[in-house]
């Protein structure tokens, strides 16, 4: 893949405009965030699992409904501490999350909606927990990122697969 993850957000955060202030808000909220992840993967897979294609998909293999939901759980999380301040490591490891994506076949048509969900489900947390609008603005501007490294993945792998065949 010729993507430069660390490059790839760097330019995701300027065009979402994610700002130093976005990232302390989410940092001082991590603890929260912790708290909450079990009940937004909740939300995630009870709408994922209401779709036949994706309840195949997370039901395949035996354990994978247990390992995917232990991924969310961190995934979550990780958009607060943003692991290594949103750098290097946290932007390799959203390409890792998109590929992976990519590999068991869980296409843009589903992620979109699933993610729309997260969003829709911290925004009421947010709201009966009494926190700052900003926090949902900050929230909601890295989830964008994440879901643009799954779908960058798709672009790169759909591209590579065409020069490969085209030559």
């Amino acid at each position: 893949m010729s993507l430069d993850p660390q490059e790839f957000m760097t330019k995701m955060e300027k065009r979402v405009n994610l700002t130093s202030e976005d990232k302390a808000l989410l940092k001082s909220h991590a603890d929260w965030g912790k708290e909450i992840a079990s009940e937004m993967a909740d939300h995630f897979y009870t709408y994922l699992g209401n779709d036949e294609e994706m309840d195949a998909i997370m039901k395949e293999k035996e354990g994978r409904m247990e390992r995917l939901r232990v991924t969310f759980v961190q995934w979550f999380y990780e958009m607060f501490t943003g692991m290594d301040d949103w750098g290097k490591a946290y932007a390799e490891r959203r390409w890792r999350i998109g590929l992976v994506h990519v590999k068991i076949g869980i296409a843009p048509q589903h992620v979109v909606p699933a993610m729309a969900i997260v969003v829709q489900a911290f925004t009421n947390r947010i709201k009966t927990d009494s926190k700052d609008e900003a926090l949902r603005d900050a929230l909601s501007r890295i989830c964008m990122i994440d879901l643009a490294f799954i779908e960058q993945a798709y672009v790169e792998v759909s591209s590579a697969a065409v020069l490969k065949e085209t030559g």
